[in-house]
């Protein structure tokens, strides 16, 4: 990419695309996840599969990120960063508008998770398994990322020990994707969902509605809120919980070791993902020193999802 493009178009956005090897595809996608709150660049990866129209690269990545703006310096600096300082040489391509998330999550394969079968509604149902329909969205959480299938495999994995939950919040739920899928599980649960983002509200309702869950406050019921972390009066009203679930990064959940261990009751748990396998033993820590104690941990390529459960009494 060259760096003397400075001038941004009006109008007219920008797809950025280059070949990789797979640690510098990882490292980059851990990296903008990390980057995802204060950034415009929207990227994903996919590996190049031999076939007649791309034989010779078959093995590496291709990046594809999407920008707002024409690619100036700032940019440049950025991607280095995510790269370790050597960034690859980016084609540019001038496109039209669009809701790049979307488009970067449109056509994937169906996930996978556990008991789940996670699918956009271009797919058929797997009437072996407990079916969600979760399309490209403007919001995290589609079940393609490994932090939100692990999620949904850490769900399992207590339901199938006999573990019932009765008051459960999905925390930076996102799509809504993990508390739709804990409803399925435990139909009689009373759910709770938030995001800092408002853009999350319509998400979840239309994700709610497109899998039979009802939106509202009684048992097996959906209920959604805007806040940061735990700092709303419906989910401090519903509190103590059984179980609470946060996918969010491993700074906020370090944050919010005290608040979410004030909100488990005696022997509740809580499912934390969205860190880097290194980064589990600074959020581990965290956790213990509020008394927790590691349950699980899964570990699925350089991403690490918790389960730690509080003491019983």
């Amino acid at each position: 990419m060259s760096a003397d493009i400075t001038a941004e178009d009006a109008g007219i956005s920008w797809k950025l695309t280059a070949l990789v090897d797979r640690t510098a595809a990882e490292a980059a996608l851990a990296a903008s996840v990390e980057d995802a709150w204060d950034s415009d660049l929207v990227m994903s990866a996919h590996e190049v599969e031999a076939d007649r129209y791309d034989p010779i690269n078959a093995g590496l990545w291709r990046i594809e990120a999407w920008y707002p703006r024409k690619p100036d310096r700032a940019l440049r600096k950025q991607l280095d960063a995510m790269f370790g300082g050597n960034a690859p040489d980016f084609e540019l391509e001038k496109v039209e508008p669009q809701d790049w998330v979307t488009l970067s999550q449109q056509a994937v394969e169906p996930v996978c998770a556990g008991p789940f079968h996670i699918r956009t509604p271009e797919y058929p149902a797997d009437p072996e398994a407990i079916d969600l329909v979760i399309p490209a969205s403007r919001a995290f959480g589609t079940g393609q990322h490994q932090t939100t299938a692990g999620c949904l495999v850490m769900l399992g994995w207590l339901n199938s020990r006999g573990v019932r939950p009765r008051q459960v919040a999905d925390i930076g739920t996102g799509t809504g994707l993990l508390a739709i899928g804990a409803l399925k599980l435990f139909p009689s649960a009373n759910m709770i969902a938030s995001d800092i983002d408002p853009v999350c509200d319509e998400i979840v309702r239309e994700n709610a509605r497109d899998n039979g869950v009802t939106m509202g406050q009684r048992s097996g019921a959906l209920r959604y809120v805007t806040a940061p972390g735990m700092d709303h009066p419906a989910l401090k009203s519903r509190a103590p919980f059984d179980l609470l679930i946060a996918n969010i990064l491993a700074g906020p959940l370090v944050e919010l070791a005290q608040d979410f261990a004030l909100a488990l009751q005696p022997g509740g748990r809580v499912i934390l993902a969205g860190l880097l396998d290194t980064q589990a033993p600074r959020v581990i820590r965290a956790y213990q020193r509020m008394g927790l104690r590691l349950e699980r941990r899964i570990d699925d390529g350089d991403w690490s999802i918790l389960c730690l459960r509080a003491p019983a009494w």
